[in-house]
């Protein structure tokens, strides 16, 4: 299991590139993350939900992401509540206090999930969240140390030198532990060093007799590494002159950013995130994300003032495309009598396309694949919602996936939305909608060979700055039964 001392140590990476490192060694290896807060999430081959991290972690062991990789995913939907979805399945929606009470009962999905897989794989590739060291929150903890001690999995603990202050990260972390949790703790991992490593040495040479725990290795700071995020969300661009400007309003409870990642990595394409406040940037294509509060944040965008500016940003002849929530956005109105994303009402919508949006129980959750009816280019990606749109615009679909459409076109053809997420992920229809919306004889981005490359990479630089077989040593590990795959 690998824990941080903080979110964002870098416990993410560090447990694909394990699972890469393995899986090219021809072990069975899964990755499992017993708890994971994100708006970030991903379509099982099981047909649950799961965080998108664990879903990459699976890529990189060349598996196909379960539901019981995850069992336990929230999806905060306010600063006190969340929807809770265990393996896979949406239980419904809780405060804090009440999840916190029911963690007694998500401990036993969490546990029945790690036996599942344990039956399944040689090796489980475990990350925690946050850290093992909130006491507050050690109260029937199952992110953390409270699922190492029930599982016996041992730890590594990782911290973040960028930062600053890593050894007092560290001593501190393992010094709020329990006995018998110092005694799982194997070791370290110092993540994202610059510079000389010689003038750390003194620091580790410390750091190991004082605590009596070796540093399994210090990884340099890997500039360039772009892989899913779990939910913090990259704000910068390229601002290249002459390339297609895209504007996505940054909205409080967006979800699934990682469907621009594509575009962040384009050469032709500048990719701004406008936030709360900023002055609104010229744009060629405005993009309204997917939400996981959508009249909520419907609601943000009007008090911004963004809905006047893409009005304006229409009038002037730009594009406009949303996707999945922001698609609903899109619409006449938006419905949620239950109040499965708030509180119960209905919300006038921006009224670029003619649809009406209701909110239903049900969660729709489908890997797709299919063509853009414009320009038939292939498209693949994956759908999570609740909702059900239904109107005029619907007869002007924007794909064909399998023997049903989807999405809409306005009928001056600047407007145009589906529920599809991942539709920037095949070169062809990237490149078809970027035509669309101006950029023409644009490049193709293979966004699936990249993170291949990407999971590559980090699996080399584990191996090349961490002391595997001293790590080894140190766990209960099989030899692999399968023939090592190709690097």
């Amino acid at each position: 299991m690998v824990q941080g001392c903080t979110s964002d140590a870098g416990k993410s990476t560090v447990v694909a590139a394990l699972c890469r490192w393995f899986a090219r060694r021809g072990y069975s290896v899964a990755p499992f993350k017993p708890q994971n807060m994100a708006l970030n999430s991903a379509v099982t081959v099981d047909g649950g939900e799961i965080g998108r991290s664990t879903a990459l972690q699976a890529l990189a062991c060349g598996v196909q992401p379960h539901s019981d990789m995850n069992p336990v995913l929230l999806k905060p939907q306010s600063d006190m509540g969340a929807q809770v979805i265990i393996r896979g399945k949406v239980l419904g929606n809780m405060q804090a206090l009440d999840y916190h009470a029911y963690k007694k009962t998500a401990r036993e999905a969490v546990l029945a999930a790690w036996q599942a897989l344990s039956s399944r794989y040689q090796v489980i590739v475990v990350e925690g969240a946050g850290s093992p060291a909130e006491i507050n929150l050690r109260d029937n903890d199952i992110a953390n140390m409270g699922f190492a001690e029930s599982a016996d999995c041992p730890v590594i603990l990782v911290a973040d030198i960028d930062r600053g202050g890593v050894f007092a990260h560290l001593t501190g972390t393992l010094a709020l532990l329990s006995e018998s949790e110092q005694a799982r703790t194997l070791g370290f991992v110092i993540n994202r060093f610059r510079g000389d490593l010689s003038l750390l040495q003194g620091g580790l040479d410390w750091l190991e007799g004082r605590t009596g725990k070796p540093v399994f290795g210090v990884l340099p700071y890997l500039h360039g590494l772009t892989l899913d995020a779990e939910d913090a969300v990259d704000e910068q661009g390229d601002h290249e002159a002459g390339a297609l400007n895209v504007v996505v309003p940054l909205l409080p409870r967006m979800s699934n950013h990682n469907d621009f990642d594509p575009l962040r990595l384009h050469g032709q394409v500048n990719l701004r995130f406008v936030k709360m406040g900023e002055p609104w940037p010229a744009a060629d294509l405005v993009i309204v994300p997917g939400s996981k509060a959508t009249r909520a944040d419907l609601d943000f965008l009007r008090t911004q003032g963004w809905d006047k500016q893409i009005e304006k940003h229409l009038r002037y002849g730009g594009k406009v495309l949303g996707i999945c929530g922001g698609f609903q956005m899109l619409g006449q109105s938006i419905d949620d009598p239950q109040g499965l994303e708030g509180e119960p009402g209905c919300s006038e919508g921006l009224g670029w396309l003619a649809m009406s949006t209701r909110l239903v129980p049900g969660k729709q959750l489908h890997n797709v694949q299919g063509v853009l009816l414009p320009s038939r280019a292939p498209v693949a990606g994956y759908e999570i919602h609740n909702g059900v749109s239904d109107g005029p615009a619907l007869a002007r679909p924007l794909l064909q996936l399998g023997d049903r459409n989807d999405g809409a076109i306005s009928e001056d053809g600047q407007v145009m939305g589906c529920y599809l997420h991942g539709l920037f992920d095949d070169p062809q229809g990237c490149r078809a909608i970027l035509a669309w919306a101006g950029l023409h004889d644009g490049v193709a981005v293979d966004y699936h060979h990249h993170r291949q490359q990407q999971l590559d990479r980090l699996a080399d630089h584990i191996e090349r700055h961490l002391d595997m077989p001293a790590l080894l040593e140190r766990l209960t590990v099989t030899r692999p039964t399968v023939k090592p795959a190709a690097k």
